[in-house]
């Protein structure tokens, strides 16, 4: 017997590429799962399914940063953190943080058939005994319009939003007078591609820096959370710096204010979403 979960949860992560750094990115998660029937005559209760697959999910690679296991960079993990240092086509990246904002995934890099093979390995064990296997497919949104990748952390966050780099891949809807203006959402999408967003108060000097070191041309972050201490710096060529938290709301509203400048005739209206099928609305 056959059940299968379509659009169960959204993964919003990033990941390390060797040639993109680091990469937010959203990923629709479908499942299937193949047993035999239990003394419900279920396969497994779609409540279960949601509940606990997600939590799987969730506890292991959502709103976390994916790092390829053989990708060539120095690595650390002691007393509860990971460190790691990385050179990327002529930038630098580099991160402290509690473990549990990073996940190791076997392979050369991070793509769908390696998260899929990592996620089966996480899920399946913890299935009931007439659960015989399980199918994962990943997708990101359908869409024909502009977006872009970004990632960031939010220190007063509760939950795992505070880890400092984690991300998504979002669309972006930009509006003059009503009208869409595909133009400017093009040049945005492309302007933030692969970026960091960064909130300047969280700018510190290099010198402060706990854990890792920083090259002369990054900017370095760091602040302390409900999870504990996090740092990084990052080239400042693949990083903006935002007067504000990094929200969604709060994206928003710095877009159409910075749109705004350029056109102070027009009534702007931006359309930011954080991953799937979410965001804010912000004028100016």
């Amino acid at each position: 017997m056959i059940l299968f979960v379509d659009a169960l949860t959204v993964i919003d992560f990033s990941y390390l590429c060797a040639k993109r750094g680091a990469v937010g990115e959203s990923w629709i998660v479908d499942m299937t799962l193949h047993g035999q029937l239990n003394e419900e005559s279920m396969v497994l209760d779609f409540a279960k399914v949601k509940k606990q697959i997600k939590s799987i999910i969730d506890n292991t690679i959502d709103h976390k940063l994916a790092i390829p296991s053989e990708l060539n960079c120095q690595f650390a993990q002691n007393d509860g953190r990971v460190t790691f240092d990385y050179e990327f086509n002529g930038h630098h990246l580099a991160m402290s943080a509690p473990d549990e904002a990073v996940c190791m995934v076997e392979g050369s890099k991070i793509d769908e058939q390696s998260v899929i093979a990592f996620l089966k390995a996480q899920i399946l064990p913890q299935m009931p005994d007439n659960v015989k296997d399980i199918e994962i497919a990943l997708r990101p949104e359908e869409t024909s319009s502009f977006y872009y990748h970004y990632s960031h952390g939010l220190k007063k966050h509760d939950g795992n939003c505070q880890r400092i780099i984690h991300g998504h891949r979002s669309l972006i809807g930009i509006f003059f007078d009503g009208v869409s203006m595909p133009r400017l959402q093009k040049e945005w999408s492309q302007k933030w591609e692969d970026i960091y967003l960064g909130t300047q108060e969280d700018l510190i000097e290099h010198a402060q820096l706990k854990y890792v070191t920083a090259n002369e041309g990054d900017y370095a972050f760091a602040y302390e959370s409900t999870q504990g201490y996090f740092e990084m710096s990052i080239s400042q060529q693949r990083c903006e710096i935002l007067p504000c938290d990094t929200t969604v709301e709060c994206i928003a509203d710095y877009l159409a204010t910075e749109i705004k400048k350029s056109y102070p005739n027009k009534q702007v209206k931006v359309r930011a979403y954080e991953g799937v099928g979410k965001g804010a609305i912000a004028y100016a």
